[in-house]
C-alpha cells in the first residue's frame, strides 16, 4: 500500500513513503501556505483597500473617512489576523482530541471557504466588514493549521524522518508568502478590480486539500492511545510504512499508552502545573517568543524601506521584495534536507545566531551609510541574511520541537501555550515596533539582536538533541535533566547547611565546601 521512496539520512538509507510526503504536502499546502499568503497578501493592494473603504463611508454617510480613521480601519484590517490567529491557537486542543489530528486539518477547511466568500464578495455587497471579517476567520485557520499540521505530521512520521516531515510547513509558508509577493505585481492580481479575487484565491489550495487529504488515515498515535483502537492503527501504519514489520512501532506506542492509562489529556492549566515537565514548557515557551521577537516581522515589513534606501529604483522594488521570497524557500528546503543530518539544535543555535548576527549589522549599516556609500549594500545583505537565517531553522523547528517535547497527553496543551505565545509575540512587535523605532531609531535592531543570541544560547545549553528518538525516549532525557537538576539543588542545600553548622550562621566564602577550619575548637 505503501511505496519506498530512498533518501540519505544521517549516513544510511531511510525509507519515505509516497503516502507520508503526500500528506505532508496536501495538509501544508492546503493549511500552512494559506498562513505565509495571508501574511503578506494586503501589502500590494492597501491602497485600493483603504480607496474602498473612503468610497463606501462616502456613499454610507455623504462624507469621507478622516486619515486618522482610514488609517485605524486598515490597521485593524492588517492585525485582526493576528487576533483571529490567537484564538486559533487557543481552541485546538479541545479540536484535536475531539476530531484528531487529520479530522481537525478537513473539518477546518470550511473557514476558508467562509472567509474567501466575505473577501471575495466585499466590494460587490459594498460592506468593508466583510472584509475584516473575513480576515479574521483566516486569521482563526491559520492560528489551528500552524498547530495541528506539525502535530499530526510528527506523529504520522517514523522517529528517523519526524525532522524533515516537520520542516515541510516551513517551506509551504514561505511559499505563501512568495505567491502573494507574484500575485500581488500589478502584471497579475495587483490592480484595482482584482483585489478582492487576490484576497479570496486562497480557496483554491484549500479545496485541492479537502478533495484529497480524506482519502489518507488518521494519526496511527492517536488511534491507538487516545482511541484505543489497534485494528485502525495496524491499517493507518501499513499506509504509511514501506514494510509491514510495524510490530516494533506498536510496542513502543503501547508502551506509551500503558504510561499514560491513568492520565488524561492535560488541560493548559495542569499542564503549567505538572513539575515533570517544567524544563519542556519553558522550552517550548522561550523559542516560540524568540521566534516572533526574533524582529522577523520588522524586517519583512520594513524590507521596502531599506531597499529604497539603499538606493534600489522605485519601479523595481516590489521585484527585488519578491526575490526575498525565493531566498525563503532555498533556506527552507535547506533546513528540511539537512535537520536529519545535522540535527535540530544546530539549526536553531546557527538560525539565531545568524540573525542575532544581522541584526546589529543592519544597525551599523544604518548609523554608517551617510559616511561610507557601501553601508546600504551591508544593510540589504543583513536582510537577506536575517530572512535566511530565520527560515532554515527559526521559522519551523520550534513547532516540530513542541511536537517531541511531550507525550500524547501533554501535546495539545503545549501547543496551545506554544501557539498562543507566538500570536501574542507576532501582534506585540507589530504594535511596538513603529514606537520602538521612533524613540531608538537605528538602535531597535539591537533589542531583536539581543534575543536572538539569548535564545541561541538557551537552546545550546538547555535543549538536547532530539533527533532519531522516540517521544518516550525523549521524556525520559527531560526526566535525567530534572533528576540531575534536583540532586544539584539538593547538594547545594545540604552543603549551605553544614557551612552554617560550622560557621554558627556566617558563610564567610562563595564556596559551598565543608570547611573543619571554621569549626569552633
Amino acid at each position: 500500500m505503501a511505496e519506498e521512496i530512498l533518501i540519505p539520512s544521517s549516513g544510511k538509507i531511510t525509507s519515505l513513503t509516497w503516502s507520508l510526503l503526500a500528506v505532508a504536502f496536501l495538509t501544508s499546502f492546503g493549511s500552512s501556505m494559506l498562513y505565509g499568503y495571508n501574511l503578506a497578501v494586503v501589502n500590494s493592494p492597501a491602497v485600493y483597500i483603504k480607496d474602498f473603504y473612503n468610497k463606501t463611508a462616502l456613499g454610507r454617510n455623504g462624507t469621507a473617512l478622516s486619515g486618522e480613521t482610514l488609517t485605524l480601519m486598515y490597521s485593524l484590517t492588517v492585525s485582526v489576523f493576528a487576533i483571529g490567529g490567537l484564538l486559533g491557537s487557543l481552541i485546538v486542543g479541545m479540536l484535536v482530541t475531539r476530531f484528531g489530528r487529520k479530522g481537525t486539518v478537513v473539518k477546518t477547511t470550511v473557514l476558508v471557504f467562509i472567509a474567501g466568500s466575505l473577501m471575495g464578495f466585499s466590494r460587490v455587497c459594498g460592506s468593508p466588514e466583510m472584509v475584516i471579517f473575513g480576515r479574521f476567520i483566516t486569521g482563526i485557520h491559520s492560528g489551528i493549521s500552524l498547530s495541528v499540521v506539525p502535530m499530526y505530521l510528527g506523529e504520522i512520521a517514523p522517529k528517523n524522518l519526524r525532522g524533515f516531515l516537520g520542516l515541510v510547513p516551513s517551506i509551504f509558508i514561505g511559499t505563501g508568502v512568495f505567491s502573494a509577493q507574484i500575485l500581488g505585481l500589478h502584471q497579475l492580481l495587483g490592480k484595482e478590480e482584482h483585489w478582492p479575487l487576490f484576497l479570496s484565491v486562497v480557496v483554491v489550495p484549500t479545496f485541492i486539500q479537502l478533495m484529497l487529504l480524506p482519502w489518507f488515515p488518521e494519526s496511527p498515535r492517536y488511534l491507538l492511545i487516545e482511541k484505543h483502537n489497534v485494528h485502525a492503527t495496524i491499517t493507518a501504519l501499513k499506509w504509511y510504512r514501506a514494510k509491514c514489520n510495524i510490530q516494533a512501532e506498536i510496542e513502543e506506542m503501547q508502551d506509551e499508552q500503558r504510561s499514560l492509562s491513568s492520565v488524561e489529556t492535560l488541560s493548559v492549566w495542569k499542564l503549567l502545573q505538572d513539575d515533570t515537565v517544567r524544563w519542556q514548557v519553558l522550552s517550548v515557551v522561550i523559542i516560540n517568543i524568540g521566534m516572533q521577537l526574533s524582529g522577523i516581522d520588522a524586517i519583512w515589513f520594513y524590507t521596502n524601506d531599506i531597499f529604497e534606501n539603499a538606493g534600489i529604483p522605485a519601479p523595481e522594488i516590489q521585484y527585488t521584495t519578491a526575490g526575498t521570497g525565493i531566498i525563503e524557500i532555498i533556506a527552507g528546503l535547506i533546513g528540511c534536507f539537512t535537520i536529519e543530518k545535522l540535527g535540530r539544535r544546530p539549526l536553531m543555535i546557527g538560525g539565531f545566531a545568524m540573525m542575532g548576527l544581522c541584526s546589529a549589522g543592519i544597525t551599523l549599516a544604518l548609523i554608517l551609510q551617510a559616511q561610507l556609500s557601501f553601508m546600504r549594500y551591508v544593510s540589504v545583505c543583513c536582510v537577506v541574511g536575517i530572512i535566511g537565517g530565520f527560515c532554515i531553522g527559526p521559522a519551523g523547528v520550534p513547532f516540530l520541537i513542541t511536537a517531541e517535547l511531550f507525550k500524547q497527553s501533554h501535546r495539545p496543551a503545549a501547543y496551545i501555550v506554544g501557539g498562543s505565545l507566538n500570536w501574542l509575540s507576532n501582534f506585540t512587535v507589530g504594535f511596538v515596533f513603529p514606537f520602538l523605532q521612533m524613540s531608538a531609531g537605528s538602535y531597535c535592531y539591537l533589542v531583536f539582536a539581543t534575543i536572538c543570541v539569548s535564545v541561541a544560547i538557551y537552546v545550546y545549553i538547555m535543549i538536547p538533541e532530539t533527533k532519531n528518538k522516540t517521544f518516550m525516549e525523549i521524556s525520559q532525557m527531560f526526566s535525567k535533566k530534572e533528576a540531575v537538576l534536583e540532586t544539584q539543588s539538593l547538594t547545594h542545600v545540604d552543603q549551605l547547611k553544614l557551612k552554617k553548622m560550622n560557621g554558627y550562621g556566617g558563610v564567610e566564602h562563595a564556596s559551598l565546601e565543608f570547611n573543619s577550619s571554621s569549626s569552633v575548637p
